[in-house]
């Protein structure tokens, strides 16, 4: 087998009967008289379960328990004991004891029990590994102001229960935020559970969200959980927000308010326990205005609003990210760590990158996947960013829709200006320092374009 099991008993007999019993069975064994010994044993060699009595002198079983469960909370412990009572056997479990068998030892039931208990510390190995992999793919990169900026809002966001609206171009990072919004929380050891409300038939949108009771409707053919009660206790992204139907965000309305749901179909309340963190590529007010978005909807999404800056306009993070996506990038394909020529990275940085840290990121897949040597070139960049299919960059918002070149210009200023007092955190001298203007034409300007001192609408 291989496996390594720490067998930790004052009693020396039952230490090598042990022994030699789990030796027969392909288990390498390692021993100790006491706990303080057991621990020792475990600060310096790798271990796939312990057995560990409960009666020693000095630590005692429990308290040596509780050691482990605190330095290695991975590794399984099964207690064993001649003077077990339920009380005791209660009390380790819920200290984090896999299982708890008495003396004398039935051989057989130790096997299985011990086999059991190593095949979950192996499941609670991959998932902590799988974890780490997947907050080391969402993470954010990048020092700019602007990022430091995001990082501030995230970590200040985290703690809290407040709903988070994320706003930003398509391909900008708002997942990665959302992510580690829910990696500064309370719930960051329950679900994160994404929806993309753009991507799902709008007929499909709320079977999806709240589940269905078999027979609900046509191909129902069982019951189905849907992601509000996958998330319970969790955290709920809704991307593309602004793409749901009126209908949906009434019934989204209703279960912030209520607090519950019912599954399409079905009679029973379900409790929501769920963060909601929404994301969106549109202008939300904007949306609200015409009518489109419900305006109770918006205000409760947006209790804490979080902007999410263009790659275009955070340049310098370009190197970092692009660095982190190729050393990503040649680990999933079993290849040698790329790094960029000083010309292949400038290359880079010309670039406009309309799709954002998405399209980055596939442009450097395709770069470390055409390089041959060790490094990436100037050639190899500019070849490939030739063959990028173009892109519509989005139009200031309201601007290109105006019959009037004024109306335009108006639209144009609006958003321009709140963008940038937005950037500044509606600090009015460095945003006026920043644009070259002073205190008193910002503050006519924002009067002029009703833009209100919190960024609000008036």
């Amino acid at each position: 087998m291989g496996y390594s099991v720490l067998v930790v008993d004052d009693e020396t007999n039952i230490r090598k009967t042990l022994e030699g019993v789990l030796s027969d069975d392909g288990y390498h064994v390692m021993q100790a008289g006491d706990g303080a010994q057991g621990l020792e044993i475990l600060s310096r060699s790798f271990v796939d379960a312990v057995l560990l009595d409960v009666w020693m002198p000095g630590m005692d079983g429990l308290e040596t328990l509780k050691r482990i469960r605190e330095a290695y909370p991975i590794i399984p412990v099964i207690m064993i004991s001649g003077h077990g009572t339920i009380d005791t056997a209660v009390k380790a479990v819920k200290m984090g004891a896999f299982d708890f068998i008495e003396k004398p030892i039935s051989l057989t039931k130790l096997l299985i029990t011990l086999a059991r208990a190593i095949e979950q510390g192996e499941l609670r190995l991959e998932n902590v590994e799988l974890k780490e992999r997947v907050e080391k793919k969402y993470r954010l990169v990048g020092n700019s102001e602007s990022m430091g900026r995001v990082r501030a809002e995230i970590a200040a966001a985290g703690p809290t229960n407040a709903s988070v609206l994320v706003a930003g171009e398509n391909g900008s990072g708002k997942e990665i935020v959302a992510r580690e919004i829910h990696r500064h929380s309370r719930r960051a050891n329950r679900p994160f559970v994404a929806v993309n409300c753009a991507a799902i038939p709008d007929e499909l949108i709320e079977s999806e969200l709240f589940g269905h009771e078999k027979g609900a409707f046509t191909g129902a053919t069982g019951r189905r959980k849907g992601r509000f009660e996958m998330a319970e206790g969790g955290t709920l992204f809704l991307d593309e927000v602004g793409d749901m139907s009126p209908r949906t965000q009434a019934k989204i309305l209703r279960v912030l308010e209520e607090k519950q749901f019912e599954r399409i179909g079905g009679g029973e309340k379900i409790h929501a326990d769920v963060r909601i963190i929404a994301a969106t590529n549109r202008n939300l007010p904007r949306e609200v205005e015409a009518g489109r978005f419900r305006d109770d909807l918006y205000f409760r999404l947006n209790v804490f609003p979080i902007l999410v800056p263009a790659l275009r306009d955070r340049k310098e993070d370009i190197p970092p990210i692009a660095d982190h996506f190729a050393g990503e990038i040649c680990a999933e394909h079993g290849k040698e760590r790329k790094t960029f020529t000083r010309e292949a990275m400038e290359r880079l940085l010309a670039h406009a990158w309309p799709g954002n840290v998405r399209e980055l990121r596939n442009v450097v897949e395709r770069l470390v996947i055409l390089s041959t040597g060790p490094s990436i070139g100037e050639e190899t960049v500019a070849r490939v960013l030739a063959v990028e299919p173009p892109r519509e960059e989005t139009p200031p918002a309201g601007g290109f829709e105006r019959e009037h070149f004024r109306d335009a210009v108006l639209a144009f200023e609006k958003e321009f200006l709140t963008r940038k007092l937005r950037e500044n955190d509606f600090n009015i001298s460095r945003t006026a320092e920043k644009l070259g203007l002073d205190r008193t034409s910002i503050h006519r300007k924002m009067k002029q374009l009703a833009i209100a001192p919190e960024g609000g609408r008036r």
